[in-house]
């Protein structure tokens, strides 16, 4: 398991690394609107066909904890970040994305009784001080994004960090299958709802930028929402949620890849402080026992 949850982290970080990239993609020729909704439909329908006969061993009440982790995990920040990237740059929401192991973190202490951990603590602020010089070095290469439009991210990495611990106190013993293709199915209406006020079903005219659009919010939907969601889920089973949401420390430095890659400018700088973000992520996963103050806590 140990071994398991490491490649489980690495698979997740390419995959989550290169959502960017595609949501700046698709929003070449979709709206944030559209973008948003069509990603939880195409992961909707790929979860249906391969983890529909799953749904039926789901009982009342993991089905409301099910819409719950289905809402702030998918639902709302999948629209967040869409009208965040029509403003700030693809490597910079990612960027931003790392605070979430922090916010798993206090949630998890204050609404979830997790305990604490000093290894963890440190962890999680050595790699929010690499985003942080993330951060300052894009902003000073990079003055004409808005970055009010960062508190979207913001929101969205709330979400998840509320998001983790739910699954972890509340439905740890579901199949990550079942948990995910669950977890869409309750989104497909409203989603379609949305998607229909957008004005999606009123295009007459189909441009190479619209059907490309809709080509890579396809892959963004099934493989890095879909797909990754039930290696997410079974991550969130087999490890803690900490060491789950640190996925987001190394999602920046593939981000930053493809960013150059599509002539986005970074900086040397940038680059240390993704280092920084690797040694947060290697202090958060130290295994030692420690006892600080009247509470044993392990590091």
């Amino acid at each position: 398991m140990k071994n398991l949850k490491w490649i489980y982290l690495i698979t997740l970080s390419i995959i989550w690394g290169s959502s960017f990239i595609l949501i700046k993609k698709g929003l070449v020729g979709l709206t944030p609107l559209q973008v948003g909704s069509l990603r939880i439909l195409f992961s909707a329908l790929f979860l249906m066909v391969v983890g529909f006969n799953k749904l039926s061993a789901l009982n009342l009440k993991e089905w409301k904890w099910i819409t719950i982790s289905g809402l702030l995990g998918s639902f709302f920040p999948v629209y967040f970040f869409a009208f965040a990237e029509t403003e700030i740059d693809s490597a910079i929401a990612s960027i931003l994305n790392a605070t979430v192991p922090l916010l798993t973190m206090v949630f998890g202490f204050w609404f979830f009784k997790a305990v604490l951990s000093r290894n963890k603590v440190i962890g999680v602020f050595v790699g929010l001080l690499g985003t942080l010089g993330l951060i300052l070095s894009g902003a000073s290469i990079n003055p004409d994004q808005n970055y009010w439009f960062s508190l979207l991210v913001i929101g969205a990495t709330i979400c998840y960090g509320f998001n983790v611990n739910i699954l972890k106190a509340h439905l740890n013993h579901v199949s990550a299958l079942g948990l995910t293709a669950g977890s869409f199915l309750v989104l497909i209406i409203p989603a379609l709802i949305i998607l229909y006020s957008s004005g999606f079903f009123e295009v007459t005219v189909y441009s190479s930028e619209f059907k490309w659009s809709i080509f890579y919010v396809f892959i963004l939907g099934v493989i890095n929402t879909g797909v990754a969601k039930i290696i997410f889920n079974r991550l969130v089973q087999i490890s803690d949620p900490v060491f789950t949401s640190s996925v987001t420390y190394l999602i920046p430095i593939v981000a930053i890849g493809w960013g150059i890659l599509d002539d986005e400018i970074f900086s040397f700088w940038q680059l240390i402080s993704a280092f920084v973000i690797l040694v947060g992520v290697f202090i958060v996963n130290r295994s030692r026992n420690i006892s600080l103050g009247k509470k044993k806590i392990t590091t």
